[in-house]
């Protein structure tokens, strides 16, 4: 602590991601990483940017990474205008704070959800309330009807896996209509509706999404907003008043190819669901309490076992699991879905532990 440090600084709690283990084979389940490589038209668009001496870097890239708008645009069929790119989705939804939810009444958002959010809530001075979940840890979108700020939360819910019906989004939409509504899709690709369907309908609704899970590209850190032509240039005024470049030329070729190699997404994304499946029938045949999940992640706890120190027995194994010292979950595990090796690997120690 320094006594040059600024005010807002001295307050900050900051988010905690999750680790990333300097071992030579750990069994990663802790960040909800696609375990598949992306697709090889990714690779190929890399070394046609970086050409034969790199020259293209001696250059600054795209500021409206156009060309991946409108790729991506054309992909959900909607126009270039409605679609933000940012340095991924935590940067798109930290500009989305600072543009469109800092408002004189509360932002709302879910109890139990992405950490983050409470994190830019204090970094931007945001007024927050948290709306609680109910006991089978399922938004009730009844309980966002209230005068707010804005209201935000994933879908599917992280860090749960539960995801909301549009019919759900819809309704929500019909009844804030005087706020912002912002619908963070990290996760959607693994079994929930897309509410980009909605934003020619709703002009108040933001979808945020991401090239880091579905389309195994978290290390290139490409995010969109999808929405009205409005929201969008909220998004662009303040980006270009922080960092006019947040998109480096790599990223836009990688994440323009990946779009560009459908078949590709979808049958990564299958294997992904087929191995949540399997790894959540395994975890429910030992006895774990599993919350059903469209996401590339399961939330689970067991009865007979502290989670804290289940976590500390698969760490002596090389093998990584989240845990959240938080009310309400402090006895729960999330668990990425790996390969279906990893995903053995995992079931298979557990029944060591437990000496099952």
């Amino acid at each position: 602590m320094s006594r040059y440090w600024s005010d807002i600084v001295h307050r900050l709690t900051p988010y905690v991601p999750g680790e990333q283990p300097v071992l030579a084979h750990p069994v990663k389940l802790n960040t909800n990483e696609n375990p598949y490589p992306p697709s090889p038209r990714v690779l190929d668009a890399i070394r046609r940017e970086l050409g034969e001496a790199g020259e293209s870097l001696r250059r600054y890239p795209d500021p409206t990474a156009l060309k991946l708008r409108e790729t991506v645009a054309a992909y959900h069929g909607i126009h270039a205008n409605q679609i933000f790119a940012g340095n991924g989705s935590d940067e798109v939804l930290a500009l989305t704070f600072e543009a469109l939810l800092k408002h004189d009444k509360p932002l709302l958002f879910p109890d139990i959800t992405y950490s983050f959010y409470p994190t830019y809530a204090r970094l931007f001075e945001v007024e927050y309330r948290t709306i609680p979940l109910d006991d089978s840890f399922a938004i009730n979108v009844d309980d966002y009807v209230a005068p707010n700020g804005g209201v935000l939360f994933p879908n599917p819910n992280a860090p749960t896996g539960r995801p909301l019906p549009l019919a759900d989004i819809e309704r929500l939409l019909l009844k804030n209509t005087e706020s912002v509504v912002v619908i963070d899709e990290a996760y959607v690709d693994f079994g929930a509706e897309s509410a980009i369907t909605l934003i020619d309908r709703y002009p108040n609704l933001l979808v945020v999404q991401t090239v880091s899970k579905s389309r195994s590209l978290a290390g290139m850190r490409v995010g969109f907003a999808f929405g009205n032509a409005e929201l969008i240039d909220a998004l662009n005024r303040v980006k270009d008043s922080f960092n006019s470049y947040p998109l480096d030329r790599l990223a836009q070729a990688a994440a323009t190819a990946a779009y560009e190699d459908d078949g590709w997404f979808r049958d990564n994304c299958a294997k992904v669901i087929s191995s949540r499946e399997r790894l959540a029938a395994g975890l429910t045949t030992l006895g774990f309490d599993v919350v059903p999940s469209a996401a590339n992640l399961l939330f689970a706890r067991h009865p007979g076992h502290d989670a804290a120190t289940l976590v500390l027995r698969l760490r002596e194994r090389e093998i990584f699991v989240r845990h959240f010292k938080a009310p309400r979950i402090d006895q729960h595990l999330r668990i990425s879905v790996g390969t279906d090796a990893e995903c053995e690997i995992l079931v298979n120690a557990l029944r060591e532990i437990f000496g099952a």
